[in-house]
């Protein structure tokens, strides 16, 4: 029997296994951050145990920084404290930091694959849940916990029970304005948060093909939001032409091996999922989410379902909304193009072509937040930061800023935040704040009206 593309990379990576049980996997890179890093140094130390391979860790400052006034001392004490640990340990273990005001700064899932980090066939881990976001490059990435955090400093591998096989398949021609954003939060709202549970999701099919590699980690990013460990897309010519000529890519001869074993990868024809879903790409149409989590998602033309469970009502009361109402007009004060799921190039380049000869509403607090300091300095370049200035937007500093309140960049509560990035928990982008899940176009269009809009109508 043929073997899936995760069953080719998780096979290449066993070191040892245990008979019926888990086994020791080696992980190639180890990405860390400020957050979830101090207390597996502290063990280590504690323990008198060195980090295994230092060469194999890259660290960036993300979730606590700041996205105004970089260059100034970090106000808020914990913050500072957090990115002052990070360098110190960094440059202990000799481990290459990205700080603040570095060129490779920015969000750890948006660095690591704009340098030619991520690479096809590899397996990636990070102490963050959307380590997912790799995957769309034919790796195996996952988020871990702090004590696994220690486990991969101690000895580059962790011990793990393999997750099971999932496919979801995605055929057919997509409508216009629907982005890979909308494919995801379509998927998420139609299988649930737990349909991933114990899976390792696989994206096959044109849809995901035709993507960039941009939307293919939008789409990876948000395996997690439907409850699997990883979602993954098989490397193909788009892959590889988007790894060629990165600071850390293989070069020359080096790169067209790579290349021949990358292209050894994708599924077995005869392969066989645990568990495999398909859908036709003209369902799909521009999305947004109405209550609490990423499942609970419609088109944007469709009202809020009734649906008679506790924590199905519990959710709208936050959200204060009602069963059967309509999102369209509805007014938003608050706008976040950001996070690791939207705060690529491609993201702004959507958002300005929307924008472009139009002016922000007046009661709109519009935050565009650059994923790292290259996409900053691409936003500039191509004439993407005029755009957005003449129609009153501010463009901000790389970071993870509004996904995750981390830093100042806070939404009120009570307020409503048409948001790019990926959760809308209760208080996830503030206390008591509300958050509203979209794509890039449907943010810039909420931005320019002050409230939703049928986008579909812009567009025909």
């Amino acid at each position: 029997m043929g073997k899936t593309l995760f069953d080719k990379v998780w096979d290449a990576h066993v070191v040892d296994s245990i008979e019926n049980g888990p086994q020791v996997l080696y992980i190639d890179k180890h990405l860390i951050h400020e957050v979830t890093s101090p207390q597996a140094f502290n063990e280590l130390e504690k323990r008198n145990i060195p980090i295994a391979r230092p060469d194999k860790i890259v660290a960036t400052a993300d979730h606590n920084t700041p996205t105004i006034n970089q260059h100034l001392p970090i106000k808020d004490e914990l913050s500072r404290k957090q990115l002052e640990q990070l360098a110190k340990n960094c440059k202990k273990n000799n481990i290459p930091l990205y700080d603040l005001g570095h060129k490779n700064n920015g969000i750890v899932h948006v660095i690591a694959p704009e340098l030619g980090i991520t690479q096809p066939g590899m397996t990636m881990v990070c102490g963050d849940s959307h380590t997912s976001t790799h995957g769309a490059f034919g790796t195996i990435a996952f988020g871990i916990g702090t004590s696994q955090v220690a486990q991969v400093f101690a000895s580059q591998c962790l011990l793990l029970e393999k997750p099971k096989s999932l496919r979801v398949s995605v055929n057919g021609k997509l409508k216009k304005g629907v982005l890979p954003k909308d494919v995801i939060l379509y998927i998420i709202a139609k299988l649930g948060t737990n349909s991933g549970t114990g899976y390792f999701c696989e994206y096959a099919g044109n849809v995901f093909e035709e993507m960039s590699m941009e939307g293919r980690m939008t789409v990876c990013n948000m395996s997690i939001e439907m409850g699997a460990r990883g979602g993954m897309i098989a490397p193909d010519q788009i892959t590889f032409d988007y790894v060629m000529g990165r600071e850390f890519a293989p070069k020359n001869e080096d790169f067209e091996k790579k290349v021949a074993y990358w292209k050894t990868l994708p599924t077995d024809s005869d392969a066989v999922f645990d568990k495999e879903y398909s859908f036709e790409a003209s369902d799909i149409e521009p999305m947004l989410t109405y209550g609490t989590n990423p499942g609970m998602g419609i088109k944007i033309t469709e009202n809020i379902p009734d649906i008679k469970d506790v924590s199905f009502e519990k959710s709208l009361t936050y959200m204060n909304f009602k069963k059967g109402e309509s999102l369209i007009n509805k007014q938003v004060n608050y706008v976040f193009i950001g996070s690791c799921t939207n705060s690529r190039i491609e993201d702004f380049r959507v958002a300005a072509t929307f924008v472009k000869g139009k002016q922000k509403a007046a009661n709109v607090n519009a935050w565009l937040v650059p994923g790292s300091q290259r996409v900053a300095k691409q936003i500039v370049e191509e004439g993407l930061q005029t755009i957005f200035e003449e129609a009153g937007f501010v463009l901000r500093q790389p970071g993870c800023s509004a996904c995750l309140a981390m830093n100042d960049d806070k939404i009120p509560e009570g307020e409503y935040c048409v948001s790019t990035s990926n959760r809308n928990f209760e208080g996830r982008q503030g206390q008591g704040s509300r958050t509203i899940l979209t794509s890039p176009l449907v943010a810039a269009a909420t931005a320019v009206e002050g409230r939703i809009v049928d986008i579909t109508k812009y567009l025909n």
